[in-house]
């Protein structure tokens, strides 16, 4: 029996379309052409192909000699729209074939990500899965589920990639946060495990199962004796720095743990931070303390010492009353937000904030008027026209 050989193979497929020219016209001919390509799996060739019967369709020239803003109306928009189609079908075949990187140019180029940011969400990869860098640099790098691609890196390239990629995550705040989420999870995991292999060397009765941070440091001073530690410090300082942003309950109580180690490490290894965050694990642990309903009072005062009058003749650190004012905001305390937000904040634009700004503030707390007077008091004529508007309840 003699084998077909690759020639004569693509031969035939030329030849099914001089036949079908012949037997059935040209229709049919195009029919044929599009079901040999999505059958081969050939889908870059497979787009051409739908576009050239677009081009047939539209009754213009089938092998493009001018740019399409040269088409007249109603045939450019017409075409324009079996493009955008053509586009759509040949990235969904991508998709159904599992093959998420050379679909996602297709979405890209239409704008639409929401086919491949789902298809990523539901992307599981197996040990020996070669795509998987590919993967990362479309749902990372090139945007289309940073979410999903940061967890990946974090799952398997480690911490320490996942902690510089966070870096270049989109400033999405709830992108931002759920990757935090993530972030302090795992090491609080490693930690934890860490320091209950140690434990268990010297007994095992000291590191029961289920035991939290806490538990296993009670009693155990040893555990920093020599200048030991149980993660690597940089990893635990730069994620104990990202916890402020967290939102959810239970990971703030595990960055409280692992405020709660870093307070007993040896100085050297407690790196200085920036203001109001000074010493790294006590500061953090005052404000997600705060954060948990514990010690509030407390905690504001604490942050509130730490701030610097303004200044006109010299310019002033803002961020310690950014920090107070998203802590007093997240603590539903908005009268004292825009206290501090009046004092130390409304000389600055909206851009340059991390925290709401005065104005915001203001609307949040339905008060346009306390906001005139902020706003004339600072010579801001812009947001106290919107107060007297907005008082006056202004509608066009």
């Amino acid at each position: 029996m003699e084998t077909t050989t690759i020639d004569e193979a693509r031969a035939e497929r030329f030849d099914v379309l001089d036949t079908t020219l012949k037997a059935s016209g040209p229709n049919a001919v195009l029919e044929s052409l599009i079901g040999q390509l999505e059958q081969a799996g050939e889908y870059r060739a497979l787009l051409d192909a739908l576009l050239l019967k677009a081009r047939h369709d539209l009754g213009i020239s089938l092998v493009p000699l001018s740019s399409l803003s040269d088409l007249p109306e109603p045939l450019r928009s017409q075409y324009e729209q079996r493009y955008l189609d053509a586009i759509r079908f040949v990235g969904r075949k991508l998709l159904d074939a599992g093959d998420i990187p050379a679909a996602w140019p297709y979405f890209r180029a239409i704008s639409e990500p929401d086919l491949v940011a789902r298809a990523l969400d539901a992307y599981q990869p197996n040990e020996a899965d070669e795509r998987l860098g590919q993967i990362v640099e479309v749902a990372f790098n090139q945007g289309a589920n940073p979410r999903k691609g940061f967890e990946l890196i974090l799952e398997h390239y480690g911490t320490c990639s996942a902690i510089t990629a966070f870096e270049q995550l989109p400033t999405d705040e709830s992108v931002r946060t759920a990757c935090a989420d993530k972030l302090i999870r795992q090491l609080h995991s490693h930690l934890t495990a860490n320091l209950r292999a140690e434990l268990a060397q010297r007994d095992p009765s000291l590191a029961p199962e289920g035991a939290r941070i806490p538990e296993l440091l009670a009693g155990n001073d040893w555990l920093f004796g020599d200048d030991m530690y149980h993660i690597d410090v940089s990893h635990l300082g730069a994620v104990v720095r990202m916890a402020p942003m967290l939102k959810d309950s239970e990971t703030i109580a595990l960055a409280v743990e692992l405020t709660d180690y870093g307070r007993r490490l040896s100085e050297r290894h407690r790196y200085e931070g920036e203001p109001p965050f000074e010493n790294t694990y006590e500061d953090h642990a005052v404000y997600l303390r705060a954060l948990l309903g514990q010690k509030v009072d407390e905690a504001i005062a604490h942050f509130r010492a730490k701030l610097v009058p303004p200044d006109r003749d010299r310019p002033v650190d803002s961020y310690p009353a950014q920090i107070l004012v998203g802590l007093l905001v997240r603590l539903e305390r908005l009268n004292d937000a825009i206290d501090i937000a009046a004092e130390h904040l409304a000389m600055f634009p909206e851009s340059m904030l991390a925290c709401p700004s005065v104005s915001q503030l203001c609307q949040r707390a339905g008060q346009p008027g306390r906001l005139a007077g902020i706003a004339r008091a600072h010579g801001d004529l812009v947001n106290y026209a919107a107060a007297i508007l907005q008082s006056a309840g202004a509608k066009g």
